[in-house]
């Protein structure tokens, strides 16, 4: 299973993906707030979610996982 991780250490806005669900490369999956901004996280590779580890409002640091894709 591949990971995308946390860019940048801040809050968890908004998720926007389910798991089972199809994604692809480029498309951006959830929102992270830091120093009141909006960062979007994008996935770098195409596939089907496996697991979200995270949920809105928990705090991320640099490098965490936020999902797995199969």
């Amino acid at each position: 299973m591949k990971e995308i991780t946390a860019s940048m250490a801040g809050t968890v806005l908004n998720i926007l993906i389910k798991e089972g669900e199809e994604i692809t490369a480029g498309q951006t999956v959830a929102v992270l707030e830091s120093m009141k901004m909006e960062i979007p996280v994008d996935s770098t590779f195409s596939g089907k979610v496996g697991e979200v580890k995270v949920a809105v409002g928990d705090f991320v640091n640099e490098g965490d996982s936020l999902l797995t894709v199969e």
